[in-house]
Protein backbone atom coordinates (compact mmCIF):
# COMPACT_ATOMS: atom_id res chain seq x y z
CA UNK A 1 0.00 0.00 0.00
CA UNK A 2 0.93 3.49 -0.67
CA UNK A 3 -1.15 6.13 1.54
CA UNK A 4 -1.11 10.07 0.45
CA UNK A 5 0.81 11.25 3.42
CA UNK A 6 2.93 9.24 6.18
CA UNK A 7 4.73 11.14 9.53
CA UNK A 8 8.16 11.50 9.19
CA UNK A 9 9.46 9.95 12.58
CA UNK A 10 13.01 10.27 13.82
CA UNK A 11 14.93 7.61 15.66
CA UNK A 12 12.84 6.61 18.77
CA UNK A 13 16.21 7.01 20.80
CA UNK A 14 16.11 10.57 19.99
CA UNK A 15 12.65 11.89 20.88
CA UNK A 16 13.41 9.53 24.35
CA UNK A 17 16.49 11.33 25.67
CA UNK A 18 13.95 14.26 26.01
CA UNK A 19 11.21 12.37 27.78
CA UNK A 20 13.78 11.20 30.49
CA UNK A 21 14.05 14.96 30.92
CA UNK A 22 10.11 15.28 31.32
CA UNK A 23 10.56 12.42 33.41
CA UNK A 24 12.22 14.21 35.80
CA UNK A 25 11.21 17.79 35.68
CA UNK A 26 6.99 16.44 36.08
CA UNK A 27 6.68 19.58 33.84
CA UNK A 28 4.57 18.53 31.31
CA UNK A 29 2.76 21.22 29.75
CA UNK A 30 1.92 25.15 30.32
CA UNK A 31 4.70 25.78 28.35
CA UNK A 32 8.05 24.71 30.07
CA UNK A 33 11.27 24.61 28.86
CA UNK A 34 11.16 22.31 25.82
CA UNK A 35 8.28 24.31 23.94
CA UNK A 36 10.35 27.66 24.84
CA UNK A 37 13.23 26.05 23.09
CA UNK A 38 11.65 25.41 20.31
CA UNK A 39 9.87 28.66 20.02
CA UNK A 40 13.58 30.26 19.90
CA UNK A 41 14.81 27.40 17.78
CA UNK A 42 12.13 27.59 15.58
CA UNK A 43 12.46 31.84 15.06
CA UNK A 44 16.10 31.55 14.45
CA UNK A 45 15.43 28.92 11.46
CA UNK A 46 12.69 30.42 9.84
CA UNK A 47 14.52 33.72 10.86
CA UNK A 48 11.66 35.62 12.15
CA UNK A 49 11.31 38.58 14.63
CA UNK A 50 8.27 36.74 16.84
CA UNK A 51 6.88 33.63 17.18
CA UNK A 52 4.40 31.33 19.55
CA UNK A 53 4.87 27.45 19.70
CA UNK A 54 0.44 26.78 20.09
CA UNK A 55 -1.83 24.32 20.28
CA UNK A 56 -2.34 23.68 16.05
CA UNK A 57 -2.85 25.97 12.97
CA UNK A 58 -7.02 26.38 13.57
CA UNK A 59 -6.45 27.70 17.23
CA UNK A 60 -3.19 29.87 15.45
CA UNK A 61 -6.22 31.22 12.83
CA UNK A 62 -8.76 31.47 15.53
CA UNK A 63 -6.13 33.77 17.82
CA UNK A 64 -4.98 35.85 14.70
CA UNK A 65 -8.84 37.03 14.25
CA UNK A 66 -9.01 37.42 18.16
CA UNK A 67 -5.78 39.79 18.84
CA UNK A 68 -6.47 41.75 15.70
CA UNK A 69 -10.08 42.68 17.16
CA UNK A 70 -11.62 41.75 13.77
CA UNK A 71 -15.71 42.48 13.40
CA UNK A 72 -17.64 41.91 10.33
CA UNK A 73 -16.62 40.73 6.74
CA UNK A 74 -13.30 38.70 6.73
CA UNK A 75 -12.47 38.04 2.53
CA UNK A 76 -10.71 34.79 2.28
CA UNK A 77 -10.60 32.22 -0.62
CA UNK A 78 -12.96 28.78 -1.04
CA UNK A 79 -10.00 26.91 -2.09
CA UNK A 80 -8.54 26.17 1.08
CA UNK A 81 -8.64 23.50 4.32
CA UNK A 82 -11.96 23.82 6.08
CA UNK A 83 -9.93 25.31 9.05
CA UNK A 84 -9.57 28.93 7.10
CA UNK A 85 -13.24 29.34 6.86
CA UNK A 86 -14.00 27.82 9.73
CA UNK A 87 -12.09 29.64 12.30
CA UNK A 88 -13.60 33.43 10.54
CA UNK A 89 -17.45 31.74 11.35
CA UNK A 90 -16.07 30.59 14.85
CA UNK A 91 -14.78 33.86 15.64
CA UNK A 92 -18.27 35.45 14.69
CA UNK A 93 -17.13 37.39 11.62
CA UNK A 94 -18.71 36.81 8.40
CA UNK A 95 -17.27 35.05 4.96
CA UNK A 96 -16.71 37.07 1.96
CA UNK A 97 -15.24 34.38 -0.63
CA UNK A 98 -13.40 35.86 -3.55
CA UNK A 99 -12.26 33.20 -6.65
CA UNK A 100 -9.19 32.47 -7.12
CA UNK A 101 -5.97 32.35 -10.02
CA UNK A 102 -6.25 29.50 -12.18
CA UNK A 103 -2.23 29.39 -12.30
CA UNK A 104 -1.26 29.78 -8.77
CA UNK A 105 -4.38 28.48 -6.96
CA UNK A 106 -3.93 31.38 -4.60
CA UNK A 107 -6.72 34.04 -3.96
CA UNK A 108 -7.11 35.95 -6.66
CA UNK A 109 -5.24 39.50 -5.45
CA UNK A 110 -7.23 41.01 -8.80
CA UNK A 111 -10.76 40.50 -7.64
CA UNK A 112 -10.45 41.38 -3.89
CA UNK A 113 -11.33 45.27 -4.08
CA UNK A 114 -14.69 44.38 -5.77
CA UNK A 115 -15.50 42.30 -2.40
CA UNK A 116 -14.61 44.90 -0.23
CA UNK A 117 -17.19 46.75 1.51
CA UNK A 118 -17.72 49.03 4.79
CA UNK A 119 -18.19 46.18 6.84
CA UNK A 120 -15.07 44.89 5.47
CA UNK A 121 -11.78 44.28 8.47
CA UNK A 122 -9.38 41.86 7.02
CA UNK A 123 -7.92 39.86 4.27
CA UNK A 124 -7.23 35.78 5.17
CA UNK A 125 -5.37 34.72 2.26
CA UNK A 126 -3.89 30.79 2.62
CA UNK A 127 -0.60 30.37 0.90
CA UNK A 128 -1.90 27.01 -0.96
CA UNK A 129 0.81 24.06 -0.58
CA UNK A 130 2.80 26.60 0.63
CA UNK A 131 2.90 28.75 -2.96
CA UNK A 132 3.04 32.45 -1.66
CA UNK A 133 -0.09 34.62 -2.70
CA UNK A 134 0.75 37.40 -4.12
CA UNK A 135 1.64 39.04 -0.95
CA UNK A 136 2.81 42.31 -2.72
CA UNK A 137 -0.65 43.05 -3.94
CA UNK A 138 -2.50 41.75 -0.87
CA UNK A 139 -0.20 44.83 1.39
CA UNK A 140 -1.18 47.44 -1.25
CA UNK A 141 -4.76 46.88 -0.85
CA UNK A 142 -4.70 46.36 2.59
CA UNK A 143 -3.17 49.58 3.40
CA UNK A 144 -5.75 51.34 0.59
CA UNK A 145 -8.54 50.21 2.72
CA UNK A 146 -7.12 50.18 5.95
CA UNK A 147 -7.71 46.07 5.81
CA UNK A 148 -5.66 43.78 8.48
CA UNK A 149 -4.31 40.70 6.81
CA UNK A 150 -3.45 37.08 8.07
CA UNK A 151 -2.20 34.13 6.17
CA UNK A 152 -2.85 31.00 6.58
CA UNK A 153 0.39 29.44 5.79
CA UNK A 154 -0.09 26.14 7.18
CA UNK A 155 1.53 24.48 4.29
CA UNK A 156 4.39 27.13 4.05
CA UNK A 157 7.05 25.88 6.54
CA UNK A 158 10.55 26.95 5.77
CA UNK A 159 9.57 28.86 2.84
CA UNK A 160 11.08 32.28 1.49
CA UNK A 161 9.85 34.76 -0.79
CA UNK A 162 12.45 38.11 -1.85
CA UNK A 163 14.79 37.08 0.48
CA UNK A 164 12.54 37.12 3.97
CA UNK A 165 10.31 34.51 5.65
CA UNK A 166 6.79 34.05 4.04
CA UNK A 167 5.37 34.33 7.62
CA UNK A 168 6.69 37.92 7.79
CA UNK A 169 4.35 39.21 5.72
CA UNK A 170 0.67 40.49 7.12
CA UNK A 171 -0.53 41.75 10.47
CA UNK A 172 -0.04 37.88 11.24
CA UNK A 173 0.66 34.70 9.79
CA UNK A 174 0.22 31.26 10.71
CA UNK A 175 1.36 28.11 10.25
CA UNK A 176 0.27 23.98 11.06
CA UNK A 177 2.61 21.29 12.66
CA UNK A 178 -0.06 18.76 12.42
CA UNK A 179 1.98 15.19 11.45
CA UNK A 180 0.92 15.09 7.88
CA UNK A 181 3.02 18.35 7.88
CA UNK A 182 6.33 17.87 6.11
CA UNK A 183 7.79 19.60 9.02
CA UNK A 184 5.91 18.46 12.13
CA UNK A 185 5.57 18.30 16.13
CA UNK A 186 2.66 15.78 15.46
CA UNK A 187 0.34 18.27 16.89
CA UNK A 188 0.90 21.63 17.01
CA UNK A 189 1.02 25.62 15.10
CA UNK A 190 2.85 28.47 14.82
CA UNK A 191 1.96 32.87 15.13
CA UNK A 192 4.08 34.94 13.64
CA UNK A 193 4.22 38.77 13.87
CA UNK A 194 6.44 41.30 13.68
CA UNK A 195 4.47 43.55 16.28
CA UNK A 196 5.86 43.47 19.53
CA UNK A 197 3.11 44.52 21.36
CA UNK A 198 0.49 42.50 19.60
CA UNK A 199 2.69 39.69 20.15
CA UNK A 200 2.27 40.36 24.27
CA UNK A 201 -1.28 40.18 23.19
CA UNK A 202 -1.32 36.83 21.49
CA UNK A 203 0.72 35.34 24.62
CA UNK A 204 -2.01 36.43 27.29
CA UNK A 205 -4.87 34.72 24.51
CA UNK A 206 -2.59 32.10 24.56
CA UNK A 207 -2.86 31.32 28.59
CA UNK A 208 -6.78 32.19 29.30
CA UNK A 209 -6.05 36.25 28.86
CA UNK A 210 -3.75 35.94 32.72
CA UNK A 211 -2.08 39.19 32.83
CA UNK A 212 -0.49 37.90 35.89
CA UNK A 213 -0.95 35.10 38.46
CA UNK A 214 -4.39 37.08 39.35
CA UNK A 215 -5.77 39.43 37.16
CA UNK A 216 -6.41 38.98 32.83
CA UNK A 217 -5.84 41.49 30.04
CA UNK A 218 -8.48 40.42 27.82
CA UNK A 219 -10.34 37.52 26.73
CA UNK A 220 -7.81 34.47 26.04
CA UNK A 221 -8.38 30.49 25.31
CA UNK A 222 -5.96 27.52 26.50
CA UNK A 223 -3.53 27.62 23.34
CA UNK A 224 -0.82 26.45 24.96
CA UNK A 225 0.88 23.40 23.86
CA UNK A 226 2.94 20.37 25.68
CA UNK A 227 6.22 19.14 26.50
CA UNK A 228 5.91 15.72 23.96
CA UNK A 229 4.35 17.56 21.59
CA UNK A 230 7.87 20.36 21.47
CA UNK A 231 9.84 17.09 22.23
CA UNK A 232 9.02 15.80 18.67
CA UNK A 233 9.40 19.24 17.16
CA UNK A 234 12.90 19.71 18.27
CA UNK A 235 13.87 16.16 17.05
CA UNK A 236 12.38 16.86 13.96
CA UNK A 237 13.97 19.89 13.43
CA UNK A 238 17.26 18.19 13.47
CA UNK A 239 16.24 16.70 9.98
CA UNK A 240 14.47 19.26 8.49
CA UNK A 241 17.47 19.72 5.69
CA UNK A 242 17.28 16.18 4.99
CA UNK A 243 13.76 15.71 4.43
CA UNK A 244 13.64 18.62 2.25
CA UNK A 245 16.06 17.14 0.13
CA UNK A 246 14.05 13.69 -0.25
CA UNK A 247 11.18 15.49 -1.10
CA UNK A 248 12.66 17.24 -3.81
CA UNK A 249 13.99 14.08 -5.11
CA UNK A 250 10.31 12.84 -5.30
CA UNK A 251 8.90 15.91 -6.62
CA UNK A 252 11.89 15.91 -9.37
CA UNK A 253 11.10 12.31 -10.71
CA UNK A 254 7.25 12.81 -10.81
CA UNK A 255 8.49 16.14 -12.69
CA UNK A 256 10.17 13.99 -15.43
CA UNK A 257 8.06 10.77 -15.47
CA UNK A 258 4.59 12.80 -15.58
CA UNK A 259 6.18 15.43 -18.54
CA UNK A 260 3.27 13.79 -21.12
CA UNK A 261 0.66 13.27 -18.92
CA UNK A 262 -2.38 15.70 -19.57
CA UNK A 263 -2.24 17.59 -16.45
CA UNK A 264 -0.70 20.89 -14.43
CA UNK A 265 0.89 21.98 -11.57
CA UNK A 266 -0.11 25.15 -10.37
CA UNK A 267 2.27 28.47 -10.84
CA UNK A 268 4.60 28.82 -8.00
CA UNK A 269 5.22 32.32 -6.88
CA UNK A 270 7.71 34.34 -8.50
CA UNK A 271 11.15 35.09 -6.13
CA UNK A 272 10.49 32.25 -3.69
CA UNK A 273 11.63 29.05 -2.50
CA UNK A 274 9.66 25.90 -2.80
CA UNK A 275 9.45 23.84 0.57
CA UNK A 276 8.07 20.88 -1.62
CA UNK A 277 5.18 20.00 0.91
CA UNK A 278 2.98 18.57 -1.55
CA UNK A 279 2.62 17.34 -5.36
CA UNK A 280 -0.66 18.78 -6.38
CA UNK A 281 -1.89 18.24 -10.33
CA UNK A 282 -4.93 19.68 -12.30
CA UNK A 283 -5.98 17.03 -14.51
CA UNK A 284 -7.29 17.75 -18.36
CA UNK A 285 -11.03 16.85 -17.06
CA UNK A 286 -12.54 15.17 -14.11
CA UNK A 287 -13.51 12.34 -15.95
CA UNK A 288 -9.32 11.41 -16.40
CA UNK A 289 -8.69 12.36 -12.67
CA UNK A 290 -11.78 9.98 -11.46
CA UNK A 291 -10.34 6.76 -13.45
CA UNK A 292 -6.77 7.42 -12.66
CA UNK A 293 -8.18 7.72 -8.89
CA UNK A 294 -9.80 4.17 -9.81
CA UNK A 295 -7.07 2.57 -10.80
CA UNK A 296 -5.06 3.85 -8.28
CA UNK A 297 -7.00 2.77 -5.65
CA UNK A 298 -7.51 -1.06 -6.73
CA UNK A 299 -3.41 -1.05 -6.64
CA UNK A 300 -3.67 0.36 -3.17
CA UNK A 301 -2.42 3.71 -4.11
CA UNK A 302 -3.95 6.77 -1.82
CA UNK A 303 -4.43 10.27 -4.04
CA UNK A 304 -6.34 13.18 -2.59
CA UNK A 305 -8.79 15.28 -3.88
CA UNK A 306 -6.96 18.45 -2.51
CA UNK A 307 -9.05 20.57 -1.98
CA UNK A 308 -12.44 19.28 -3.07
CA UNK A 309 -15.03 20.44 -3.13
CA UNK A 310 -15.43 24.37 -2.90
CA UNK A 311 -15.79 25.60 0.64
CA UNK A 312 -18.17 28.04 -1.04
CA UNK A 313 -20.62 25.44 -2.25
CA UNK A 314 -20.24 22.62 0.55
CA UNK A 315 -20.49 24.22 4.09
CA UNK A 316 -24.38 23.81 5.51
CA UNK A 317 -23.71 27.12 8.13
CA UNK A 318 -22.31 29.27 5.01
CA UNK A 319 -25.13 30.13 1.86
CA UNK A 320 -23.98 28.28 -1.47
CA UNK A 321 -22.18 30.04 -3.60
CA UNK A 322 -20.32 29.30 -6.84
CA UNK A 323 -16.85 30.40 -8.77
CA UNK A 324 -15.80 29.74 -12.00
CA UNK A 325 -12.66 28.96 -11.24
CA UNK A 326 -12.63 27.42 -8.07
CA UNK A 327 -15.48 24.81 -8.97
CA UNK A 328 -13.63 24.19 -12.23
CA UNK A 329 -10.53 23.40 -10.84
CA UNK A 330 -11.52 21.59 -7.14
CA UNK A 331 -12.84 18.89 -9.50
CA UNK A 332 -10.12 18.68 -11.31
CA UNK A 333 -7.40 18.95 -8.80
CA UNK A 334 -5.11 16.09 -7.42
CA UNK A 335 -2.72 15.35 -4.70
CA UNK A 336 -0.23 12.63 -4.95
CA UNK A 337 1.56 10.80 -2.39
CA UNK A 338 4.87 12.66 -1.29
CA UNK A 339 6.46 11.98 1.96
CA UNK A 340 10.05 11.15 3.37
CA UNK A 341 9.13 7.17 3.40
CA UNK A 342 8.55 7.39 -0.31
CA UNK A 343 10.47 5.59 -2.61
CA UNK A 344 11.56 6.93 -6.33
CA UNK A 345 10.92 3.11 -7.14
CA UNK A 346 7.17 3.70 -5.91
CA UNK A 347 6.69 7.24 -7.87
CA UNK A 348 7.23 5.80 -10.68
CA UNK A 349 5.27 3.06 -10.28
CA UNK A 350 2.52 5.74 -9.58
CA UNK A 351 3.57 7.59 -12.79
CA UNK A 352 3.13 4.54 -14.84
CA UNK A 353 -0.49 3.70 -13.33
CA UNK A 354 -2.06 7.30 -14.59
CA UNK A 355 -0.23 7.40 -17.38
CA UNK A 356 -1.69 3.80 -18.47
CA UNK A 357 -5.14 5.17 -17.64
CA UNK A 358 -4.86 8.48 -19.80
CA UNK A 359 -3.36 6.22 -22.64
CA UNK A 360 -6.45 3.74 -22.36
Amino acid sequence: MIPITKPFLPPVEEYSNYLSGIWQRQWLTNMGPLASKLELKLKTHLQVKHLLFVTNGTIALQMAIKALDLKGEIITTPFSFIATTSSIVWEGCKTVFVDIDKDSLNIDATKIEASITNKTSAILATHVYGNPCDVLAIEKIAKKHNLKVIYDGAHAFGVKINGKSIFEYGDISTCSLHATKLYHSSEGGLIVTQNSELLKKLASIRNFGFKDSVSFSELGINGKNSEFHAAMGLTNLDYIDRIHEKRKLLTECYDKNLKKFRAYKPVWSKNATINFAYYPIVLESEELLLKCMDDLKRKEIFVRRYFYPSLASTLPYLNKEYFEITDDVSKRVMCLPLYYDLTLEEVEYICHTILKVQNN
